[in-house]
């Protein structure tokens, strides 16, 4: 039987179709969370986001404290099958911190976003951070999902009350005048020492990814402009095979 070929109008359309469709390659890469909340919180754990937890026993320290440039470690969850992990920018109280991370909500249409200073709340009934709620672009507020956490791990194994910025109290059993003596002026000055060298540190790494991201882009567009695109070219000839069909 010999082959039917479809009208040429219809070919015609075909053709214009592929010739106005965009190359899949032309999309950016999707970031994902692990790079990223690596690369900001300094902690050195690489495979799924579901494995950091059990990964970081005996390396970084773990908690249920929230803690500037501590990760939360989210279990998986539904669709969410390799779980999540997401930087603590700011802790505004002790049910609420504000989250850095990367492929969460998807923004423009796309996932493989970051987003910086989102929302998260606490929302266990123990009050552990064991579940969370979090900041959903598309809807601009909290999303509905209550995800479980694992909890937090601490950069370079630091506890959390070495983590925050207010300076660190230190008391005093056998003083009752308040005031501090010589060694723990020195202790509490070199608290608060530490802990803005590690906000400069948190702060140092978001600006080198922020400048390896525009780099990225700049190779994208120099490689998209010197490599243009390639014609789609049909699998075979309708149109050449229906005029020799034809004997034209």
């Amino acid at each position: 039987m010999a082959p039917r070929f479809a009208p040429l109008p219809v070919l015609a359309m075909a053709a214009a179709l592929l010739f106005a469709a965009p190359p899949a390659s032309a999309q950016e890469p999707l970031l994902q969370c692990v790079p990223y909340a690596r690369q900001v919180s300094g902690i050195q754990i690489f495979g799924d986001a579901h494995s950091w937890w059990q990964q970081a026993e005996g390396k970084y320290q773990r908690g249920q404290r929230p803690a500037v440039g501590a990760v939360m470690a989210f279990k998986p969850y539904r669709s969410m099958q390799l779980g999540h992990v997401a930087t603590v920018a700011k802790v505004i109280d002790k049910r609420r911190v504000l989250l850095d991370h990367a492929n969460w909500s998807p923004i423009d249409g796309r996932k493989g976003q970051i987003e910086r200073n989102v929302l998260a709340e606490d929302v266990s009934v123990a009050n552990d951070w064991s579940e969370v709620r979090v900041w959903y672009a598309p809807i601009g507020a909290l999303g509905t999902t209550r995800y479980p956490v694992h909890g937090f791990i601490y950069p370079q194994g630091r506890a959390p009350s070495q983590l925050q910025v207010p300076p660190v109290q230190i008391a005093s059993a056998d003083r009752s005048d308040g005031r501090l003596s010589r060694e723990e002026r020195q202790a509490q000055r070199q608290a608060e020492k530490e802990a803005k060298r590690r906000l400069k540190q948190i702060e140092k790494q978001r600006r080198e990814y922020a400048k390896y991201l525009k780099r990225q882009e700049k190779v994208r567009k120099a490689t998209a402009q010197a490599s243009p695109a390639p014609v789609p070219r049909l699998q075979v000839d309708p149109i050449g095979d229906l005029i020799a069909s034809t004997g034209s």
